[in-house]
């Protein structure tokens, strides 16, 4: 009996990489990567070509235009990527009878609430990302691919440019930093993330869904600053932590002001453990 073929899509991202990294040493899976330099997802033809060529069983899709600020500006390239590509790769997946499982995000979520956001809250995304990442999922549901839609939340990791690294080069340069303090979510590390996904491609359970949405980050409530405090505190770096509200560090693109995501519904159908953010920070930055 052959491994199941997995297709990781975004393969140069964190979460591509993280889960290159876990997959790549006895995997029970026959893995095959993607990026933009295999496939690129703006056109369809392409997307089409590679379908054509090779068959899959389950399908990760990492996959995403993820230039939260930039997006404002390029709403055709992220509706390409975010949404129309998502739609081509549900619509293939589909027609080949595999599974995909794709990653959505909590910037679907306009912020106003104050209890971590369900799976069946309304969505009122409130930049050009969220608005794509949504229509995204949309199309996955409306197609009726079998297969899961997971929103994550502030994703860091020791691969690529991300929140972690950028504070730890300030941290190295600086004497002081301002950092956000009235926007509340809770850090997820990739390689957690990862090993949730890699749990679920091998529950027979996961067959047996159709579009449904879970949520997962890591445990627990945080703000930018308390993150970035707990960054320099792990790697005693003296840099003194200032906090200040968004107003005061305007962007191009609007974000939550809280978006901490509800994750019974992934815990108990999936029967994940899921770890505190502060854990694998640390765990991070000071490896075992």
């Amino acid at each position: 009996m052959t491994n199941p073929r997995l297709l990781i899509t975004g393969a140069k991202g964190q979460l591509g990489r993280s889960l290159q990294a876990m997959t790549q040493d006895a995997s029970p899976f026959e893995v095959c990567l993607i990026d933009r330099e295999e496939v690129d997802l703006c056109d369809p033809a392409a997307i089409d070509a590679f379908f054509k060529a090779h068959q899959f069983d389950i399908v990760i899709n990492c996959a995403a235009y993820t230039a939260v600020d930039k997006a404002e500006s390029e709403p055709d390239l992220a509706d390409q990527l975010n949404h129309l590509a998502v739609a081509r790769i549900a619509a293939h997946v589909k027609s080949q009878h595999a599974v995909l499982i794709h990653i959505s995000t909590d910037y679907v979520f306009d912020g106003v609430q104050h209890r971590p956001y369900l799976e069946s809250d309304a969505a009122n995304p409130q930049s050009v990302y969220g608005h794509t990442k949504l229509l995204g999922e949309q199309a996955i549901q409306e197609i009726g691919t079998r297969g899961v839609i997971i929103r994550t939340s502030w994703l860091y990791s020791e691969y690529g440019q991300n929140f972690l690294s950028t504070m730890l080069r300030l941290g190295a340069e600086r004497d002081n930093l301002n950092v956000i303090f009235d926007q509340v979510g809770t850090p997820t590390q990739a390689r957690d993330l990862a090993s949730a996904i890699l749990s679920i491609c091998s529950s027979p359970i996961l067959h047996s869904q159709t579009g449904e949405v879970f949520h997962y980050s890591n445990e627990g409530v945080a703000s930018w600053y308390d993150f970035a405090s707990a960054i320099f505190e792990i790697e005693q770096l003296q840099c003194a932590v200032s906090p200040i509200e968004s107003k005061d560090y305007p962007t191009a693109a609007a974000r939550p002001h809280y978006s901490l995501l509800n994750k019974q519904k992934i815990k108990q159908t999936f029967n994940l453990t899921i770890p505190h953010w502060r854990d694998s920070l640390r765990q991070t930055l000071k490896p075992e």
